[in-house]
């Protein structure tokens, strides 16, 4: 009788274990089920098994997400104290009481500031003095109870610093509406402009222009608009018709021209107007070209261009008033050089600030415009991030830049033009963070298929935790889209990370902009399968080297990131231990065909534009969605907001779809939609920590990680 007792309660262990460890499957609703629409296109049929999704709004549609999502967080359930310990972690290196470096313009310093258990930042002013009395000039936190979501967009200050322009978005969808506030009163006048991309002030401060977006969330007309009267009485002064083109509007450094620009991902025209004479007309400096992209912009007598024409990786040049719109007359300030691209400019009345971008590395070049002796601002490391600063004073002799690595906090430094000095103005302070513990590395993976190109692979980790020996966790973030640079950067919450032996890594795949123009061309048009071969190189050498082993590796992808790991996660499953993807850009073929949708004609120029067989072809080839297979694939957390008007939500809930359809594995795929949100995810330091909290409960729940 015993030895029975101890076979049932053994038979009832094994029982339990196999259904605690048995892969949990999505019962899903029957609204979930194919209901397939049909494309023809190229004399072929295309199915798409989930169009059904794209109803925004339909019950059915709203049904299957909140399903989803209810989903995604009784499988997370188990990690919920983790996700509070993560929470509290990241909470706990925030200054929460904090304020950023003042910035001078005129009499007064501006600055923001934060507040504890406060999510947004307060802007504020005093007058000549930091020991005078503070001026709140903008404060969210009084709107946060009333939106879910809400974005700050632009801020602009009058000339004479009595007004401020500002724009709101409070749904994700990237629709802002402009506001102005008497600062001089702090009451909001009665103007109110909805949909508004851009802004720039008149002299006499009574007068704004704003450019406006289409349905398809394109910037295509450009308004004057004089304050107090209504907007329908506002005058169009420019109307871009071309698809492909995307209308901003500006002032000059100088502040004497207004610079009306209207570009597309590979040309650019622009128009300047004397700021003295606003209800004039804009006169053309340089027609649009296809290939050639330029920037304009004044101090002094002269204007300053930023052009690609016959100079790959640009040249600076220069031109008076009297010959800005002829180009033949443009004198060559800097010419182009071999490998070295010329990304911006930054003008003070004396000295140009020019930042370049060399072997993946930033760079600022100081020129004096009298002279013209240069220099060299030097840095500590050899991997790392710098940018411009706020320099809102033209006719300062302080550039104000920023400095960050993986192991540097973001620093703010004052360098004197003059003295050639930098003087650090505040360091991030991060409770409890130790630099020492940590090292950085820049490795160089070999290419699958050409020996010569070598792919940068930055990675940090906590020295005492991790060996080498193959056993160590990894993540591994891509990007390699759009020539954007994956940057060198510090993050106070990638500590929970690395403090339980997880090494980060950035691929800096082709696609990006990291080792130039030609990087980028490698990894766009047909192209871009180089991207997705690069990152799986990327991810053979890491093992090879024995950074980590097979499975032991989470890839990360954003948006077109996403499209990335979507990608691979098709091409080599069987090497990665689960996937993050948020908000991935995965049915890149669909939305390609879609023109009525946000950006799609504007992005032919990176993507293709598949009404051309050859593109169809390519991208049908690659497409994430399109390739899913019948095969194992490793878990995934797949994340999309509601209201993207950049990658809409129905990409991430049909790939997830199709996952469940078709793969041979019993791994999770969770899908985690935010209802409320757009492509950035919450707004607000608290709840963006909430977010990353459960990303990074996931991926230490798949590194069998548990506290």
């Amino acid at each position: 009788m015993k030895r029975n007792i101890k076979i049932l309660w053994v038979l009832i262990l094994v029982s339990l274990f196999m259904y605690c460890s048995a892969p949990r499957t999505l019962n899903l609703p029957p609204s979930a089920e194919k209901n397939p629409a049909f494309t023809r296109i190229h004399g072929s049929e295309l199915k798409d098994d989930y169009a059904w999704l794209r109803k925004k709004g339909d019950p059915a549609v709203i049904a299957y997400l909140e399903y989803e999502n209810k989903y995604a967080l009784e499988s997370m359930k188990h990690t919920q104290k983790l996700q509070e310990k993560l929470y509290r972690e990241m909470v706990s290196r925030i200054i929460e009481d904090d304020m950023t470096v003042p910035v001078k313009k005129g009499d007064f310093l501006y600055y923001y500031r934060t507040e504890k258990d406060r999510d947004y930042s307060i802007f504020c002013r005093k007058h000549k003095s930091m020991e005078s009395g503070e001026i709140i000039i903008l404060d969210l936190n009084e709107f946060a109870d009333d939106y879910e979501y809400l974005e700050l967009g632009t801020t602009l200050l009058s000339p004479d610093q009595s007004l401020l322009a500002y724009t709101l978005d409070t749904d994700g969808s990237e629709v802002f509406t402009l506001f102005i506030k008497d600062l001089e009163n702090s009451r909001m006048l009665e103007d109110r402009i909805e949909n508004v991309e851009d802004i720039a002030w008149g002299n006499d401060n009574a007068l704004i222009f704003y450019t406006t977006c289409n349905e398809s969330r394109r910037s295509d007309r450009v308004y004057r608009h004089i304050l107090g009267t209504p907007t329908e009485e506002d005058t169009l002064v420019f109307y871009e018709e071309d698809d492909a083109f995307y209308a901003s509007i500006t002032r000059t450094r100088s502040d004497k021209y207004f610079i009306l620009s209207t570009s597309s991902n590979t040309a650019s025209e622009s128009y300047y107007l004397d700021t003295d004479n606003p209800s004039g007309d804009f006169v053309l400096i340089s027609e649009r070209k296809n290939q050639v992209n330029y920037s304009v912009d004044h101090i002094n007598d002269s204007f300053y261009i930023l052009t690609n024409e016959n100079a790959k990786y640009y040249r600076l040049m220069q031109a008076s008033l009297d010959s800005i719109s002829q180009k033949d007359n443009w004198k060559d300030l800097i010419p182009h050089r071999d490998k070295i691209v010329l990304e911006e400019f930054v003008l003070f009345s004396g000295h140009m600030v020019v930042i370049e971008l060399e072997n993946g590395q930033r760079r600022f070049c100081v020129i004096d415009l009298n002279s013209l002796d240069q220099y060299y601002i030097s840095f500590p490391e050899e991997a790392y991030t710098a940018y411009a600063g706020d320099n809102w004073e033209k006719d300062s002799k302080i550039f104000r830049y920023v400095y960050s690595s993986f192991i540097m906090p973001d620093t703010v430094y004052d360098h004197d033009l003059e003295t050639r000095q930098s003087i650090l103005l505040k360091q991030e302070d991060v409770p409890g963070y130790d630099k020492s513990r940590y090292i950085t590395e820049r490795i160089w993976a070999q290419s699958l298929e050409d020996p010569d190109i070598k792919i940068p692979v930055s990675l940090v980790y906590n020295r005492q935790l991790v060996k080498k020996d193959k056993s160590s966790p990894l993540m591994l973030y891509a990007y390699g889209s759009y020539g954007s640079i994956s940057d060198v950067e510090f993050s106070a919450n990638y500590l929970s990370l690395l403090d339980r032996g997880v090494i980060y890594a950035i691929a800096h795949v082709r696609g990006g902009g990291e080792l130039g123009i030609e990087w980028y061309e490698d990894g766009r048009l047909k192209n871009r399968k180089n991207t997705f071969k690069d990152m799986i190189a990327c991810t053979l050498h890491l093992i090879e080297n024995k950074y980590t082993s097979r499975g032991r590796i989470i890839i990360h992808g954003i948006s077109a990131g996403g499209q990335v790991v979507g990608a691979v996660a098709n091409m080599r499953p069987d090497l990665f231990g689960a996937v993050l993807a948020e908000v991935p850009f995965v049915d890149v073929l669909n939305t390609m065909l879609d023109a009525d949708l946000p950006l799609t004609v504007a992005e032919y120029d990176e993507w293709g534009n598949p009404g051309d067989r050859e593109y169809f072809d390519y991208i049908l080839s690659y497409c994430p969605y399109q390739n899913i297979v019948c095969q194992d694939y490793p878990p995934m957390l797949i994340t999309a907001g509601y209201n993207d008007p950049r990658v809409g939500y129905w990409e991430p809930a049909k790939f997830t779809a199709r996952l469940r359809e078709l793969k041979t594995d019993g791994n999770e795929i969770l899908l985690k939609t935010n209802m409320g949100s757009g492509h950035f995810g919450s707004t607000g330091r608290y709840g963006w920590c909430r977010d990353l909290a459960f990303h990074f409960a996931y991926i230490l729940d798949i590194f069998g990680i548990k506290e």
